[in-house]
């Protein structure tokens, strides 16, 4: 487990079935952005093409982290995966509702239904 800024963030990495999971917790922001890129990237470039972002632990997003996502989805795009969010707490949904950038990420309430919804596809 990643962690930044005397433990305000965290960022957990575990494979499931045909994805991996990167659990958040805490403050993301510009102090604490670098555990989220490095694990990010690491995913990326360890093959992982399904990437689910999981909110549910996590208190805080300001710009700083919207941009940290919106990269790494760029980036997961380019090398033909995805990034979904899973679990999002309401002041976080309002923030990328209000941003304009909900609806270019794939939203899951949690990581049973992001997993059952890839199954059906």
């Amino acid at each position: 487990m990643a962690t930044a800024d005397g433990g305000r963030f965290a960022v957990e990495v575990r494979p499931v079935e045909g994805a991996t999971v990167l659990a958040l917790a805490g403050e993301l922001d510009h102090s604490t952005a670098e555990p989220l890129r490095a694990a990010l990237e690491a995913a990326r470039a360890g093959g992982g093409q399904r990437l689910l972002l999981d909110f549910s632990g996590l208190d805080f997003c300001d710009s700083t982290g919207l941009n940290v996502l919106l990269h790494g989805r760029l980036a997961v795009r380019e090398s033909g995966g995805s990034l979904e969010l899973i679990g999002l707490h309401q002041p976080i949904e309002r923030m990328l509702h209000i941003t304009g950038v909900a609806g270019l990420f794939p939203l899951h309430p949690d990581v049973d239904a992001a997993l059952a919804r890839h199954q059906r596809a």
